[in-house]
């Protein structure tokens, strides 16, 4: 709170953690602040419990929503389709 206003910290919470990829490049082009606030807001927003990390590599990170409890159900309880039917043998 003591970095962003008002109007830009309640946008990063409202829509950030709504994203299904999360890059400090994705949150200072929506938020249209620079590179250091976007990953304070990471920080921040990880804090809360509201992303999570998938992917930590030397210089870029990449994080995630939280999936809530019925995106984790539908996600679990959905069958994966067949490859493909198998056509009819050449004779």
């Amino acid at each position: 709170m003591v970095v962003f206003d008002k109007a830009t910290y309640d946008k990063m919470i409202k829509d950030i953690p709504t994203a299904k990829l999360i890059t400090p490049s994705i949150i200072s082009d929506r938020l249209k602040v620079n590179g250091s606030l976007a990953r304070k807001a990471i920080r921040e927003l990880q804090a809360k419990g509201l992303i999570r990390q998938v992917i930590h590599h030397r210089r870029n990170s990449i994080y995630t929503r939280l999936a809530g409890k019925g995106e984790e159900a539908a996600t679990t309880e959905a069958k994966p389709e067949a490859k493909g039917k198998q056509t009819k043998e050449k004779k």
